[in-house]
């Protein structure tokens, strides 16, 4: 918002014209977020304390997990906040790709917000319904599915990794192609967000490499060099994605072991829709499954875990999502964090990398 008051100053005083510049803008939205979550994470904190909002444990996780009951959670609300703030300032809202990625992290917000008032200030342990998170969650992607279509905001091709052209175009059925990969985004970071700091750190790497991709996809001379789908203002998400990073960052600093703070639904759940949006305006829905491979990891174990139960009665895992089976297995928690957040750093690097191999 501040961005367009302060830009067109910039025809009267040069100081105004970093303005323009999506990089500075980007830096300025990370260090912004991040110092607005420090601040008002601790004060956030302190009020959760004092109205007793705690975390409701789930009886059939790890043992070990049963002394984090009454940990202050619905962290999404300082994460969401922090971005806003720095939006506030860096953001350009007359870019179509900014405002679907804003629809989509306001609306899931505000169902996973839902989520954690009725579990924490209700008592009500199952929340939300699982059919009702699914139904609001495709309204959502196909809505946004349905914009991207008919206001030709990106193609409706297929693009993959080491490959210069499309290997397929959806036409109409791209909008469901849309809310799948938006819906299981979204669900497959709330899956990780199971340990003190664990969802968080693939999300900032996450956001780094989708941050990067969306500059290059949205610079008319650098996409055309490295053979990348060219998408009109997507350059702006660079701005959303750093903020991320840095809102990511500052909940980090109270979330990390032993955590101060849980993410909750509100947090994990838009989190996870907005690098879905990312990934997708920015043409790179295939190579998310290698930046967020750990999410990828996470979503599949729950599903083969479930599948091989109702099947064969067996259980492949100790206990799903995988990072508990890693826990029953003897690892210390934060070595299973820092190990996934390393596994996700090394994913992200590998996806810029591929940026030279088209």
């Amino acid at each position: 918002m501040f961005y367009h008051l302060f830009y067109p100053l910039s025809a009267d005083y040069s100081a105004f014209n970093v303005f323009r510049y999506i990089t500075f803008r980007s830096i300025f939205a990370f260090m912004l977020a991040a110092l607005v979550s420090i601040i008002w994470g601790k004060k956030f904190i302190q009020f959760m304390r004092n109205k007793q909002f705690g975390q409701i444990i789930r009886s059939d996780g790890p043992e070990s997990h049963f002394c984090k009951a009454g940990t202050p959670t619905m962290g999404g609300c300082v994460i969401l906040g922090s971005l806003l703030v720095a939006l506030l300032f860096c953001g350009n809202f007359v870019s179509y790709p900014v405002l679907i990625t804003l629809f989509v992290t306001v609306s899931f917000f505000v169902l996973g917000f839902i989520d954690d008032y009725l579990k924490v200030l209700k008592n009500d342990p199952k929340g939300v319904s699982a059919k009702g998170k699914l139904l609001w969650q495709f309204i959502t992607g196909l809505t946004v599915g349905l914009l991207i279509y008919h206001l030709n905001i990106t193609d409706t091709k297929l693009y993959i990794p080491f490959v210069k052209d499309p290997i397929i175009d959806f036409g109409f059925f791209y909008i469901f192609f849309v809310a799948f990969v938006i819906v299981a985004s979204s669900n497959a970071v709330n899956l990780t967000d199971g340990l003190d700091g664990l969802a968080i750190g693939p999300v900032v790497t996450s956001s780094a490499s989708l941050g990067l991709l969306a500059y290059v996809s949205g610079h008319s001379e650098i996409s055309a060099y490295l053979f990348v789908p060219y998408v009109e203002n997507v350059g702006e998400l660079m701005v959303i994605a750093f903020a991320v990073i840095g809102a990511g960052v500052g909940f980090l600093w109270y979330n990390s072991y032993p955590a101060q703070i849980f993410m909750g639904d509100s947090g994990s759940l838009f989190l996870g829709g907005l690098l879905g949006t990312l990934a997708v305006v920015t043409k790179n829905e295939i190579l998310y499954i290698v930046i967020g491979g750990i999410f990828v990891v996470e979503a599949v174990s729950v599903i083969l875990q479930v599948g091989s139960y109702k099947l064969r009665k067996k259980r492949i895992f100790k206990m799903a999502p995988i990072h508990h089976h890693f826990e029953l297995n003897g690892w210390p928690e934060p070595k299973v964090i820092v190990r996934f957040w390393i596994v996700s750093m090394f994913l992200a690097i590998l996806a810029i990398a591929t940026l030279k191999t088209r």
